[in-house]
């Protein structure tokens, strides 16, 4: 660039790596990923460490498959999930044949999160590559593998000969001095990990966008491994990708505005710790569902049950979608109505469920989660985002709230259910 020519992209200004921010407009944001982050780690707490890698694995495969699909790439999230769990030792039923191309990124993902102590080096960087491409091509074109481009790049959109250029990536034979001054950042220990370094390494990375195809992908597993840095924990119960790739025209835009200022990135810093804060409080579902389940047979250790009684209460613990009653427990079952009914009234004896009042004909059967000991007041049930909820305020005053199933809901309606029922199911953590 000729010196009267008015920078473009933020990497032509002099020092543009001097990031700065108006912190104020970051400390409520910040306050609150703590809190989330934190109120996430207390909730992990409950569960043992076999569930909880199992947990991790689930959200690994998620956010494997959805860094992918940011790029338009669509992963079969079975094979991602058989891949996942193989490398973490973790058994599944019905494993799925991988494709190099899925074990490539596993491998790349996995090395990042559970290695995330180890040192970010260009050799590091450029094996990451090569598992992400394992056939030396990017779809039918050849690319540079395990090594910096050699050529200018570019990002565009739109139809050959009409394309709009987003951004203008620095020229390639400034790549060693840029990745140089990159690494020397993200090891340093004047620099801690935290959720601000790892937003910027985002930024940074792609900014740079030091190969031929893959900078997306490698960009969001260094976000990845300096949250882990940050957590101190190699295993991923949120998924960052997950939210971005629901936001994928906000991402573009904010990145392609930051990319095109003047170093100061307060935008995709809040950005980006919003993603954070939906992705934690979107685990909370699929946690919330692990942590019941946890709780539910850590009360009914001691209680002895058939395994099929043990099959039924699992498929309704991990969500099945209809009422507990003697017909559906059949069903599940695969049994007369009769063995049902028997197997059912054995479940109330032992006090592992209760049968609703009221009920004679078709009795509708709620399982016990233990006693009313969550201390929780307050209780409402809500709708929010096309679904319902259940919230409360816990004996310090922090406001707790929990999605309920369409059938929870339902059963609320037609009082089947008290809000006490459900407060007792969906917040059975709470009494640790």
């Amino acid at each position: 660039m000729h010196n009267n020519e008015k920078p473009t992209y933020i990497h032509e200004r002099e020092d543009w790596t001097h990031f700065h921010w108006d912190a104020s407009q970051l400390t409520g944001l910040l306050e609150l990923v703590n809190r989330e982050t934190g109120y996430l780690a207390g909730r992990l707490s409950a569960i043992g460490f076999d569930t909880q890698l199992q947990t991790a694995a689930e959200t690994l495969a998620s956010d494997i498959v959805a860094s992918s699909a940011i790029e338009g790439i669509i992963l079969n999230a079975k094979e991602v999930r058989s891949s996942v769990a193989r490398r973490l030792g973790i058994q599944v039923q019905g494993e799925r044949a991988t494709t190099h191309y899925v074990e490539g990124i596993v491998e790349m993902m996995i090395d990042a999160t559970v290695n995330f102590s180890a040192p970010l080096t260009d050799e590091r960087l450029f094996a990451w590559h090569a598992a992400l491409f394992p056939t030396g091509r990017s779809g039918m074109e050849p690319i540079h593998v395990g090594a910096y481009r050699t050529e200018p790049m570019k990002v565009v959109s739109g139809m050959f000969g009409r394309e709009t250029v987003h951004y203008r990536a620095p020229a390639p034979e400034r790549l060693p001095e840029e990745m140089a001054r990159f690494l020397q950042w993200v090891n340093s220990d004047a620099v801690p990990p935290s959720h601000i370094k790892s937003a910027l390494a985002h930024l940074w990375f792609v900014s740079i966008h030091p190969f031929d195809d893959g900078n997306g992908r490698i960009a969001r597993a260094l976000s990845d491994m300096i949250l882990a840095q940050t957590e101190r924990n190699g295993q991923r119960f949120y998924s960052v990708s997950a939210e971005i790739n629901k936001e994928k025209n906000a991402y573009y835009d904010v990145l392609e505005r930051t990319q095109r200022g003047e170093s100061d990135v307060t935008a995709w810093l809040k950005w980006h710790l919003g993603c954070i804060v939906q992705a934690v409080r979107h685990s909370y579902d699929a946690l919330s569902g692990v942590l019941r389940k946890s709780m539910f047979w850590r009360a009914q250790a001691q209680t002895v049950l058939s395994e099929r009684q043990k099959m039924v209460l699992n498929a309704y613990l991990d969500g099945y979608e209809a009422k507990l009653t003697i017909k559906n427990y059949a069903k599940v079952a695969k049994v007369s109505t009769d063995t049902a009914a028997r197997d059912l009234h054995d479940l109330v004896e032992k006090g592992v469920a209760h049968m609703e009042k009221g009920k004679v004909r078709d009795a509708s059967f709620s399982l016990r989660y233990g006693a009313h000991d969550h201390g929780l007041r307050q209780l409402e049930c809500f709708a929010e985002d096309g679904a319902h909820g259940i919230a409360g305020v816990t004996s310090d005053g922090r406001k707790v709230s929990e999605r309920i199933s369409d059938i929870d809901y339902l059963r609320l309606q037609q009082e089947e259910i008290t809000l006490q029922d459900l407060a007792d199911k969906y917040f059975s953590f709470l009494k640790l």
